[in-house]
């Protein structure tokens, strides 16, 4: 099974996580920039947690066998906060640069007028540097928040295709279908929604446009749950081809827009160059998954 997990906090998790992802199958994921729980109160904090998404993490999950990419832009909560506001002004450089993969994420949290002026910028940067945007709908009153995201899409002239709607559930996912965005859902342990209810909609609404996240962070999370989805998937009776859609092919489609995805193997990790899994029939897995059938 090989997973890119399009929306995991990995600022928040520690190399214990990596080397569990890794043996999970994930080869590649996008951390999206996020707030951090302690409010921002000054423009620095923004650059140099930006500058830490694009440097020390893509080279820490290097380390660990996975290609790490970002997407940048003020958090929908902090959009609120007239200090953090003026960081919109220095997202242009950071969307510039190789590894970012999309604006994002960007959407609402309270619906406020202030998260709507900053969403409309966000889209508007999106279409400026022809990228994709990842959008989060709010934790409350769900089905409204993201019948409004769709409508400032539609407004900002950004094609649908081109923006990824996620925190979804039963209650909102149909519109987003209909409109043609691409669907998100983020697994949690104990919120938003687990792999039993995200298989159940697939078997209802097929594979097309379906992605599948972690959306790890230092909250009550998992990292694995992306893995775990594919196991529910192979349980309900879908093929490892389904699984490999749902988990690689799907969210490669959606960021690969960017044109700027490097999935090539991190040298030292590529499963060709391990070394045999037996010696005279003998294994040392007790169990565990081949890396050279990753």
């Amino acid at each position: 099974m090989r997973i890119f997990d399009p929306h995991i906090h990995m600022t928040s998790r520690t190399t214990d996580d990596y080397e569990s992802m890794y043996a999970a199958g994930v080869r590649a994921l996008v951390e999206p920039a996020f707030w951090l729980g302690q409010p921002r109160t000054h423009v620095g904090s923004f650059l140099d947690y930006f500058d830490a998404l694009l440097g020390w993490e893509r080279f820490r999950a290097s380390q660990f066998g996975i290609r790490h990419h970002s997407t940048i832009a003020l958090n929908p909560k902090e959009a609120n906060d007239a200090r953090c506001r003026e960081v919109m002004g220095h997202l242009p450089r950071y969307l510039a640069k190789d590894g970012v993969v999309a604006v994002g994420e960007t959407g609402y949290d309270s619906m406020t007028p202030e998260e709507d002026d900053v969403l409309r910028q966000h889209l508007a940067l999106a279409i400026e540097f022809a990228l994709p945007a990842l959008v989060h709908t709010p934790h409350r009153d769900k089905v409204t928040g993201t019948r409004r995201t769709l409508d400032v899409v539609a407004e900002s002239g950004l094609p649908f295709g081109m923006v990824l709607v996620d925190h979804l559930n039963e209650t909102c996912v149909d519109m987003v279908a209909e409109a043609g965005a691409w669907m998100g859902f983020s697994i949690y342990p104990d919120t938003k929604m687990d792999e039993h209810r995200v298989v159940a909609i697939m078997q209802r609404l097929g594979l097309d446009r379906i992605i599948v996240n972690s959306a790890a962070d230092w909250g009550r999370s998992d990292p694995l749950k992306t893995a775990k989805t594919g196991y529910a998937m192979l349980e309900a009776g879908f093929t490892e081809d389904d699984v490999d859609r749902v988990l690689w092919r799907n969210p490669v489609e959606f960021y690969g827009q960017s044109g700027r995805l490097d999935l090539t193997p991190v040298p030292g990790f590529e499963p060709a160059q391990q070394g045999p899994d037996t010696f005279e029939g003998n294994s040392v897995l007790r169990g565990m998954a081949s890396r050279r059938e990753a």
